[in-house]
């Protein structure tokens, strides 16, 4: 018998549940290109997941998750950022 194949886990950093990989938007943090959404969950930099949805955004920025993943302030205009590709993304 085969084993069952191993689905990764990740916890969103707003409402805190975790819920499988694949099903979460992967926010990333680079030395050179800053913070932006990852869409293909492949670039190098240290990330942080979220639901696809405006209501965990604005739970992560209410208790400032994105600084805790990131150990770093995180500027307003970040966030105004990730609100706008979200929207885009929420949109199809």
């Amino acid at each position: 018998m085969g084993q069952a194949k191993k689905i990764p886990q990740r916890q969103c950093i707003g409402c805190r549940a975790m819920k499988n990989k694949k099903d979460l938007i992967r926010i990333l943090k680079t030395d050179s290109e800053g913070i932006l959404i990852d869409v293909t969950g492949k670039k190098n930099g240290r990330g942080a997941y979220i639901c696809p949805n405006a209501d965990c955004l604005a739970k992560a920025i209410a208790s400032k998750g994105l600084e805790r993943s990131f150990k770093m302030p995180i500027d307003k205009s970040v966030y105004e950022n990730l609100k706008k590709e979200l929207d885009r993304i929420e949109a199809g």
